[in-house]
């Protein structure tokens, strides 16, 4: 049996960088959400579309318990914990308020980024399982990482249309595009000119 090869320079290198794009990019997402949910009112949070639709609120409930399971003792134990309702989160309890809801949301967050904070680059090579299924971390990351985002752009969807008019564009406004690169370019040669002072 061979040993395996310590890792080189520019694996590390990676493998440091990686960790601070998830870092961002779960970042990026947990912000998207967050600001889309506020700009909508306490029954606009509670509001679905039809019978078959979630509300803000219970998309932000799920996440919040998928990612405290998926990440509590991430590298250690099975992501889907004994102790998790699933079904539960998809269901609006009576009396549950806005401050209800962001604490299940916020319990979920503070448990990945610790998870996130605590890896090392060696890590993501390493093995863990979701209901029992091996992976690699960087894929249960990956994985972890597209279900928050499709779960933000539901968010962002739902607030943007209880929002109306209301509603304050979180990224490039329709019909901004080429003013907003117009202001970049700009933006871009200031800082050369400020470069070469």
């Amino acid at each position: 049996m061979s040993t395996p090869l310590p890792p080189s320079t520019s694996d590390t290198a990676l493998a440091i960088a990686l960790l601070a794009e998830y870092r961002a990019r779960f970042g990026a997402q947990r912000t998207l959400a967050e600001k889309a949910a506020a700009q909508v009112d306490d029954g606009g949070m509670f509001a679905t579309l039809d019978a078959e639709s979630n509300s803000i609120a219970v998309v932000m409930q799920h996440v919040g318990g998928n990612l405290r399971s998926r990440f509590t003792d991430f590298l250690d134990t099975d992501g889907e914990k004994p102790d998790r309702d699933r079904d539960g989160e998809f269901l609006t309890i009576v009396g549950q308020t806005r401050t209800d809801v962001m604490a299940r949301w916020d319990a979920g967050w503070r448990t990945l980024e610790h998870a996130l904070a605590t890896l090392q680059p060696d890590d993501l090579l390493r093995t863990v399982t979701i209901r029992g299924e091996p992976m690699l971390v960087v894929q249960a990351l990956g994985r972890s990482l597209a279900h928050v985002a499709q779960h933000a752009g539901q968010v962002v969807l739902l607030a943007k249309h209880r929002a109306g008019e209301r509603w304050q564009t979180l990224s490039i406004a329709r019909g901004r595009s080429q003013a907003y690169e117009s202001a970049l370019r700009e933006g871009q040669r200031e800082g050369q000119r400020e470069g070469s002072r």
